[in-house]
């Protein structure tokens, strides 16, 4: 009520109860939670701030938890591009970014781009 349904810092809260139901297994209660922080963040801080990409890459893990890795991999793969330009290769968003997308192509048969990306940013899977 004090900050508003947009504010940023909702969108914290929305995130954090996503995460709370994520890591108990209840997912379809995670997914809205999760996609309300993600609109409140694009909206608020724009689609190239590392928050929007925070809320990418846990809506790209709710959707590997869920086994749905076609939709986890764009996910992963833009907010990977957007650690890239704010954060340093060795950053820890940005290597744990990595590694989820790196399972989620690994999980989808895709090989190749998986290896490459793990030679890219230096890490055992």
């Amino acid at each position: 009520t004090a900050l508003g349904t947009d504010h940023p810092d909702t969108a914290s809260s929305l995130n954090g109860l996503a995460l709370n139901y994520h890591e108990q297994g209840q997912y379809k209660e995670a997914e809205p939670l999760y996609k309300r922080a993600l609109q409140i963040r694009e909206t608020a801080l724009g689609p190239n701030h590392p928050d929007f990409a925070n809320s990418l890459t846990n809506l790209a893990g709710l959707y590997a938890s869920r086994g749905n890795f076609l939709r986890s991999v764009p996910l992963s793969a833009r907010a990977l591009a957007i650690y890239e330009k704010v954060h340093e290769t060795n950053h820890p968003d940005t290597l744990q970014t990595a590694k989820n997308y790196h399972y989620a192509l690994q999980s989808l048969g895709r090989g190749h781009e998986a290896t490459k990306l793990q030679k890219k940013f230096k890490f055992n899977p």
